[in-house]
Formats: structure tokens, C-alpha cells, sequence
């Protein structure tokens, strides 16, 4: 089977693989991008940091995989100065872990936009194992 472009380059000969490929992304990636309003890419997965100290526990019945989750920084923070707060419809739930907050403060410190989800629920002893959180890059 042979890909035509329908281009042909001013020296007549076919462009390489290499070449088409890229020129069917770009084709592909203008045409999503045109339709788009903006593109999300996950950037981390993370255990709710703080879940035993915050509302976490008391919203455990009301809260559901896949609702947002508002991200705040906190860059004078005392425990922390990478501090990302976690909050789900107003009420604070926890914070993303110290060892994993980084980029993502950095992002929102540059004005990126972010955004989170509750990825997972599940009703373990481990409060760190018991709220996943999904935060994604905004493009």
C-alpha cells in the first residue's frame, strides 16, 4: 500500500515516512486544536495529603470520583513552602504530598492553569490510600 500526500516536493521525489508522519500530525493537531477549547493532560496522580486532619473524613458520604476538586496555593505556608490545598465545593479536604507537590506549585506560581478531580474513593484504614486526586495541565 502507498501513501500519496498529494504533495510532491519541487525535486519530485516522494517525502520519506518520517516526513508524512509529521505532516499528518501537525494536520491532525491543527484540526483538534481548531475545534478545541483547550486540552487537558494529566500530570499527576496523588494520595490526599491530610485526609485524617481535614473535612476529608465528614464529606466522605457526599463526595464522588470524578467531581472537581479546587487546588490553592499556600506559598507561605509554614509547614511547607510548595504547599498546594486541596479543596472539594468550598471545604478543605487535604493538601497534595510534600514529596509530589513541586510542579505543580511551580505551574501555578508561573500562572499555568490546573485543574483537579477526585480520581478514587475507596474505604481504607490507611487515611493515605483513601482519596486519589488527578491533577491536570490545562493547555
Amino acid at each position: 500500500m502507498r501513501f500519496s500526500s498529494g504533495i510532491t516536493p519541487a525535486s519530485g521525489h516522494e517525502p520519506s515516512l518520517k516526513l508524512r508522519f509529521v505532516w499528518i500530525s501537525l494536520l491532525l493537531l491543527c484540526s483538534f486544536t481548531a475545534g478545541a477549547q483547550s486540552v487537558k493532560v494529566l500530570v499527576q496522580s496523588s494520595p490526599l495529603a491530610g485526609a485524617q486532619y481535614y473535612e476529608a473524613a465528614v464529606l466522605w458520604n457526599e463526595m464522588k470520583v470524578g467531581d472537581g476538586v479546587t487546588l490553592t496555593r499556600e506559598p507561605d505556608n509554614p509547614h511547607d513552602a510548595n504547599a498546594v490545598r486541596i479543596d472539594w465545593q468550598g471545604r478543605k479536604l487535604g493538601y497534595l504530598p510534600r514529596a509530589e507537590n513541586r510542579a505543580v506549585a511551580a505551574e501555578m506560581d508561573r500562572g499555568g492553569r490546573v485543574e483537579a478531580r477526585i480520581a478514587a474513593l475507596l474505604p481504607h484504614r490507611n487515611p493515605w490510600r483513601r482519596v486519589r486526586i488527578e491533577v491536570f495541565a490545562v493547555l
